[in-house]
This record gives structure tokens, sequence and C-alpha cells, in this order.
């Protein structure tokens, strides 16, 4: 007699597909050329697994969602996932949307590993349900805010848009900046329009402007508005959350996109396995892979290794988090809770402030190594 299936355990003995959820940005207002580079990791990923064999001979099989960044929808979409015997749902790009996803996933109990959001409170309470690959947000901004300083620019402006995650961006800059003599202003884009937040900067006498908004609107034309302002010649543009990361920035900007620096999660070397994935994913994507695709790769990783070791269970997969280790992408992948974390978390992913070269886009420039 087989074992019925239902939300919270998978038949390991099944040949039946063994489904993962995977919650990825694919239609605006959502970030579509990152949820592309996100979908073509996890894809690839996923093809390989099935291409060694599987998980016990069953088949991966991705169920996707498209979250268009949109945190109620995420919210849903876990509910459905959890109804088609998913083992684990994986992915999303967007801080906001991922923790919707995460509160959720916690509340009905299902596995979510976090693929690339980085907002630090994921959930409100400790959960063991919920793990993160990417770097929790209050480390990454902090080597950002390192950079600024080693650069000689304490005095930073923000513009920004409400939502959490940028408000928290915020707080973390300024936290960090304050005790070492640096400053933040904060300027508020839904009130000025880009030649207004020109007057405001050169008023504010800012050495640095970080674009704390949606891309591309309104950041591609705060950008324009402020390469075309001769009194603003000498002031560093920054995108920390990483806009000029994908070649759509580059394609509309040009030059004017290049020299702004960002947060990446590549190693400065990647290794044989890097490598290998690297080439493999820029002919699936047609152009060079972002740090985005590589940790669509590694959540695949992860969750093969936890399935193989551990089995299908919900909550054998939620309990595997802190046992295993993974060779991913971008180095050794093992996760931990920090004092105060709720989720669990890759301790040491890596952590680069970079640039694209004005001499040749394609090329980024390490600025700062975290």
């Amino acid at each position: 007699m087989s074992t019925p299936t239902s939300p919270s355990y998978v038949d390991f003995t099944s040949q039946l597909p063994l489904r993962l959820g995977a919650l990825v940005p694919l239609t605006r207002p959502g970030w579509v050329e990152a949820g592309r580079h996100l979908l073509a990791g996890l894809e690839l990923a996923v093809r390989e697994v099935n291409d060694s064999g599987g998980i016990g001979g069953r088949p991966l099989e991705l169920v996707i969602r498209d979250t268009a960044a949109d945190p109620e929808r995420a919210a849903a979409a876990v509910d459905e996932l959890a109804g088609l015997d998913v083992a684990a749902v994986m992915g999303e790009y967007h801080s906001v949307v991922a923790r919707s996803a995460a509160v959720r996933a916690d509340a009905i109990g299902v596995p979510f590993l976090c693929s690339s959001a980085v907002l630090d409170a994921l959930t409100d309470e400790p959960t063991e349900w919920v793990a993160r690959l990417a770097p929790a947000q209050s480390h990454s901004w902090r080597v950002y805010a390192d950079f600024l300083l080693a650069a000689g620019r304490a005095r930073v402006a923000v513009a920004t848009q409400p939502s959490v995650y940028w408000a928290s961006g915020t707080s973390i800059l300024r936290e960090h900046l304050a005790p070492r003599g640096g400053t933040v202003v904060e300027l508020d884009t839904n009130t000025l329009a880009p030649e207004e937040l020109c007057d405001a900067l050169v008023e504010s006498s800012a050495t640095a402007l970080l674009l704390l908004v949606g891309h591309p609107e309104p950041a591609m034309p705060i950008v324009r508005a402020v390469r075309g302002d001769r009194r603003l010649a000498e002031i560093l543009i920054g995108a920390p959350a990483g806009q000029p990361e994908f070649t759509e920035w580059s394609a509309a900007l040009g030059t004017a996109g290049a020299g702004i620096p960002f947060l990446s999660y590549l190693p400065e070397q990647l290794g044989p396995l890097g490598e290998r994935v690297e080439k493999e994913l820029g002919e699936l994507l047609g152009k060079a892979p972002s740090f985005v695709a590589f940790e669509g790769w590694d959540t695949v990783a992860v969750l093969t290794e936890v399935l193989r070791a551990y089995g299908t269970d919900r909550a054998a997969v939620s309990g595997a988090w802190p046992l295993v280790t993974v060779e991913g992408t971008r180095g050794s992948i093992r996760f931990t809770r920090a004092p105060g974390g709720s989720v669990r978390q890759w301790a040491r992913p890596p952590v680069r402030v970079v640039d694209r070269d004005p001499a040749k886009l394609a090329r980024l420039r390490i600025r700062h190594t975290g």
C-alpha cells in the first residue's frame, strides 16, 4: 500500500517528479531582468540534477510562480505551492516580497530557501523553516558604508522612496557612518523631481548620492539629471542595491551609468565549479550572468544535497539547514543563526563593492572587498 501524500509529507519511494516551488519576479513592476537571471540559475541546476539521475531516481520539477514584486501575490503562491505537494519553496529577489513569502512559509510549515533577498527580518520571530543564501542587509550595507568612508565620501545623500527595504538600508548607513563622522541626508523622490533633487544635492554639500529607489524609474532619470548637472560633476553616485549589475542599465544609460558602485555577491575569483556554471549560464542567458544567477544555481545545489541526505519530508528538509555543507559556485555554504537572527543564514557569502568601467562597460572594477 502506498503512503498517501499531504502538504506535510512527500513520498520518497514514488517515481513521480519531486516538485520544488520557485518564486521569481517575471513581470513588472518586478525587476524582470533580475528574475530572469534567478530563474536561469534555478533551471540550469535542476536540469543538471535530472541529467545525473534526479533525487533517488525521481526527477526534479520546478513549479514556477511569478511574484511581480507583489508581497500578497507571493504569500498566495506559497499557499498554492504547499497544496501542490512541493518539498520546499525557493527563490525571490525583492526583499519585501521575500519577507511575505517567508512569513507565510513559517506559518504553514513549508521550507523556504531564500535565494537573493537581503532584508534582515525575513520573519518576525525565529523560525526553523526559513534559510537564506544572500547576506543580511545589515552586513552587506555596512561593507558599502566602509567603502564610502575609505573613498572620502562621508557626507551622503540618499534618494529614497517609501519602502521597508529602503528605510532599513538608510538606517544601517546612518548608524554605521555617524560614529565615524559621516552624515546621511534623505531626499524624497516622491516630492522631488530629478532636477529639484539636483538643487537639493547642491544645497546639502553631499559628496555621494545613493540611489535607494526603484529601477528603471526613478533611478535612471535621476542618474541622467545628476550626470548632466555641472554643479555635481564631483559627486559619487552609488547604488548599493545593485541596479547597475544588469545589462539593461548599461543599454539604457551607456557610459552615464558607469562608475556607479554597487554591491556584488561574487568572489574576486571563481573556482572550477563557478567557472563552469558561469559559462553555461552565459550560454543560457546570452549575456554575462549576474550574481543573482549564481544564487539561483546555489539554491538548487543546497536543496539537492538536503533532499538526497535527509529525505523529502518537509520537517526533515527544514531541520537539515544547520546540518549540511554544500560546495556552491561561490564557496562552501553552511547555515548558522546569528544572535538575534530570525532565519538560518549563510554566514560568509562573498561581498564586494564593484562598478562598471566607463572604458569597457562589460568589465567590472573592484572598489572594495568586505
